[in-house]
């Protein structure tokens, strides 16, 4: 488990859930798929509308982020590219390593730990080898959860290393950049199993 402070910027949250104001920021879930890396068939409907904070990945699958909490007009969290990027990266790191990793955007309460911490929680039998990043725009913190089986691969002082990594990209406003760099440095120590 590490925790960070993000820096303060204009864009502290342009790439995963743009700080629309440091102050404000809303809630984003990353919806889970049961069926990663599985086509589903249906390319016809690649023309569709998809809903915004939505994407149709290369394999098929659709990405999306669900925004609990969004007045009218403010935008999404991530672009479509952004979007897919962030997926393709947590569908290859969770590949490699064998661990489940999510990302959620949004608010955690008073107390940032323990709030990731409660989220972390939600994922029951699953919770043992997952690896949660949680950061909270508008308190500037970001916290990595690891369950029981995920710990003996990613020891604090790893998921410190990507916490610093991942700050000092927030620092200069790139918040998907800080994203795909802490997962690179996580799936690099916590390896093949």
């Amino acid at each position: 488990m590490a925790t960070g402070e993000l820096a303060h910027s204009d864009e502290s949250a342009p790439a995963e859930q743009p700080a629309e104001s440091a102050e404000r920021a809303s809630s984003v879930e990353r919806r889970t798929h049961s069926s990663h890396g599985e086509l589903d068939g249906n390319f016809e409907d690649a023309d569709e509308e998809l809903p915004p904070g939505s994407v149709r990945t290369a394999s098929g699958r659709i990405s999306a982020a669900l925004d609990t909490n969004r007045e009218p007009g403010v935008r999404l969290p991530f672009s479509s590219v952004q979007l897919s990027r962030l997926d393709e990266a947590l569908t290859l790191v969770s590949r490699h390593t064998q661990l489940r990793f999510s990302v959620y955007l949004g608010e955690l309460g008073e107390n940032t730990h323990t709030g990731a911490e409660r989220l972390h929680d939600h994922l029951g039998a699953a919770a043992a080898d997952s690896v949660l990043i949680a950061l909270d725009v508008a308190r500037r913190q970001v916290d990595i959860v690891t369950g029981s089986v995920a710990r003996l691969r990613l020891p604090d002082r790893g998921c410190k290393l990507a916490v610093m990594s991942m700050v000092a990209s927030f620092r200069e406003g790139d918040l998907i950049g800080g994203l795909l760099s802490g997962l690179r440095m996580l799936s690099d120590q916590a390896g093949r199993p």
